[in-house]
């Protein structure tokens, strides 16, 4: 017979296991799949997650390029996990940052689904019935038809700068585009210049000052965030206002920035963070009374994430929606999904009503266009 100390175990053990297995959770996840695609002309690459549930409800999300071993962590992480864990599930894929975002989308997009809710009623919103929408613009070229397609608001990338400490005469490049885009708008139409990061602190400051009779929504990562003192010496010398975040991995990134009073528009990029990480960044933004333009450059579905995230943050200031120029690319954002979510009017792109995400993913088209390794 086995000793007392083993049978007492023993029971604790079986009494322990009653507490918390708990009845089957209809939204608990039993599989994933992924769709990683590339757009015929532009190339830009993004990957369509789908999450199983025991209910049959399922769930989508978005994110960039998944290695394998991402791919494997994230099976591990939410197998017979329950789609309300987003939370838990977020933290187990610390080691698996770009399946992360997609992941937490379709968790999201589950629950919301279950709910028969819109996603942004799920998030506490909506704080707005449109969400103001960006164009990115390749060339001037290209502002004629966004213009077309109903946008009032571009981002323009900046002249490349040859040589670094280029000074006045990389200014009057600039000054140059920026004139030129000007004229060739209509009069309610607003820029973003975007540089890239590439700008030596010295010429950022010249630019700026220079761009402050363009009145500019921003000026988009204007150098490289390594030296913040040298960020906010550029943010207090002109009355640009500046965007940066695009490159920021962490809460704590973020953090930093927003204590150096340096950046006017916080910028996280939504394949990388994330709905709900987005979300955090947007709560924290708001104590230092800093507006949210979240960084997007995937696929149709990530559109529709980024409405209804704009829906429900109270210090939303406008959202980039990807307008690729070539009819293939076009073609394959909306066979992706329907309805459509990047269709903009005057300016703003209407928040998608149906449950979840309010868009159905085609998944045929994700096997038409899937990229094979």
């Amino acid at each position: 017979m086995p000793p007392p100390a083993t049978l007492r175990r023993a029971r604790l053990q079986q009494l322990f296991s009653h507490q918390t297995r708990g009845p089957a959770d209809p939204l608990e996840i039993t599989g994933m799949k992924l769709w990683p695609l590339r757009e015929p002309k532009s190339g830009r690459r993004y990957t369509i997650l789908r999450l199983d549930t025991r209910s049959g409800v399922q769930g989508y999300g978005e994110c960039g390029t998944v290695a394998p071993r991402e791919a494997d962590l994230a099976r591990q992480a939410i197998n017979g996990t329950a789609a309300s864990a987003y939370e838990v599930v977020s933290r187990r894929l610390e080691g698996a940052p770009t399946v992360r975002s997609a992941v937490d989308m379709a968790m999201l997009d589950i629950l919301s689904r279950h709910a028969k809710a819109p996603l942004y009623q799920v998030l506490g919103g909506p704080t707005r019935f449109k969400v103001r929408a960006m164009a990115p613009l390749d060339g001037a070229a290209a502002l004629d038809r966004a213009q077309a397609l109903g946008f009032r608001a571009f981002a323009v990338p900046a002249p490349v700068n040859e040589f670094r400490n280029a000074g006045r005469s990389y200014v009057q490049r600039v000054a140059t585009l920026m004139d030129r885009l000007r004229r060739a708008a209509s009069p309610e139409a607003d820029f973003v210049l975007e540089a890239g990061g590439q700008l030596v602190a010295g010429d950022a400051q010249s630019v700026a000052a220079e761009l402050e009779r363009f009145h500019l929504l921003w000026f988009d990562e204007p150098a490289r965030l390594s030296n913040l003192g040298a960020v906010r010496k550029i943010a207090g010398e002109s009355v640009t206002p500046l965007g940066f975040g695009r490159t920021l991995r962490t809460a704590g990134d973020f953090q930093d920035l927003l204590r150096e009073d340096a950046v006017d528009i916080l910028r996280p990029d939504l394949a990388w963070h994330g709905v709900s990480q987005v979300k955090r960044i947007a709560a924290l933004a708001e104590t230092y009374y800093v507006a949210v333009a979240p960084y997007h450059d995937g696929g149709p579905l990530g559109t529709a994430a980024a409405l209804h995230l704009a829906a429900c943050l109270p210090n939303f200031f406008i959202q980039q929606i990807p307008s690729p120029v070539a009819a293939e690319d076009r073609e394959m954002r909306a066979a992706l999904v329907s309805p459509a979510v990047e269709t903009v009017k005057d300016g703003f792109a209407a928040l998608p009503t149906g449950p979840g995400f309010g868009v159905t993913v085609s998944e045929s088209a994700l096997e038409r266009y899937r990229e094979n390794a």
